[in-house]
């Protein structure tokens, strides 16, 4: 009898994750592109005020969004990691100026360190701004978490329209990897509500 228990309690481990697998994926495939209160682009690392080629793509997604007028506002995300000089949300929206996005229509959070941190910030300047729905840009594979967590934040609604990595050419390894990290801090979220 223990060994039966022990046996069903293992594989009830092992397919939670596996579900969740299933579920990050499935969103990384889904652009939700629709009209909304805000684009919110999360950050990325930047290099003294230069976007990283991963950050880019996420900006380049957002100033696409706003060409086509989903939303009149962007709010660019991210704080800075020790001894930048500027923030990933400063980078960002001095990118998005240079590509026409009007810098009365970007709004900064530039305190997050992590996503969930980033998004609780946003939520803060939403109640403010009165916004209540949300199109977050992000790495197609970080679109499940980021939208579980606006969700959870109190938006009435949250939307993903993930940025296109074609150009990065990055291989399956990579897209592992990133699968394996996105499950284990949706776990973390869950579990730790961190």
């Amino acid at each position: 009898m223990f060994r039966k228990i022990t046996i069903a309690l293992l594989l009830a481990a092992l397919a939670y994750p596996a579900t969740l697998a299933f579920l990050v994926w499935e969103q990384s495939r889904d652009d939700e592109v629709r009209s909304a209160d805000a684009i919110v682009v999360l950050g990325a690392a930047q290099y003294d005020g230069v976007p990283s080629p991963v950050f880019e793509a996420r900006l380049e997604q957002s100033a696409h969004l706003f060409d086509t007028d989903v939303s009149e506002t962007i709010i660019v995300t991210g704080g800075k990691q020790p001894g930048d000089r500027f923030t990933e949300s400063e980078a960002g929206e001095a990118y998005l100026i240079e590509q026409g996005i009007p810098a009365q229509r970007i709004l900064l959070e530039e305190q997050g360190t992590t996503t969930l941190e980033s998004l609780e910030a946003v939520a803060e300047i939403a109640e403010q701004q009165g916004i209540d729905s949300v199109l977050l840009v992000s790495d197609p594979l970080h679109s499940r978490r980021i939208k579980t967590m606006a969700l959870d934040l109190g938006f009435e609604a949250a939307y993903t329209s993930p940025a296109s990595y074609a150009e990065l050419n990055r291989s399956r390894a990579t897209k592992a990897r990133e699968l394996v990290h996105e499950v284990a801090s949706l776990l973390a979220y869950q579990w730790l509500n961190r």
